[in-house]
């Protein structure tokens, strides 16, 4: 952005954004990756991927990890219906939990 300055010449007004806006990035793109993660295990779920692939098995072993806390925490009779729950409310914590904490280090 150019403003005029005193002596009629146009100066350059610089923006910086410092370590709090980058820090909030990371955070939460953190949490961007390990929502996908999990949500991308919930899709290969429902699908029926091969469980014997090797990206499945690393997506499956990689959601477990990151959703341990949260999965069998409902019980539904369908099989399907625990994965979705399970997983996704994990999913959706680490998404709402990781941008409010990059709200609040980017202030």
């Amino acid at each position: 952005m150019f403003r005029p300055g005193g002596s009629g010449k146009t100066e350059t007004m610089s923006y910086s954004r410092g370590n709090g806006f980058t820090a909030a990035r990371v955070i939460a793109l953190v949490a961007d990756v390990m929502a996908f993660i999990i949500g991308l295990w919930i899709l290969m779920y429902l699908l029926d991927a091969n469980r014997g692939n090797e990206l499945v098995e690393f997506v499956r072993d990689t959601a477990r990890w990151l959703a341990g806390w949260s999965y069998d925490l409902f019980t539904f009779d369908k099989a399907w219906a625990n994965v979705v729950a399970g997983y996704g409310l994990a999913a959706l914590v680490y998404l709402f939990i990781g941008h409010a904490i990059a709200g609040r280090v980017r202030r």
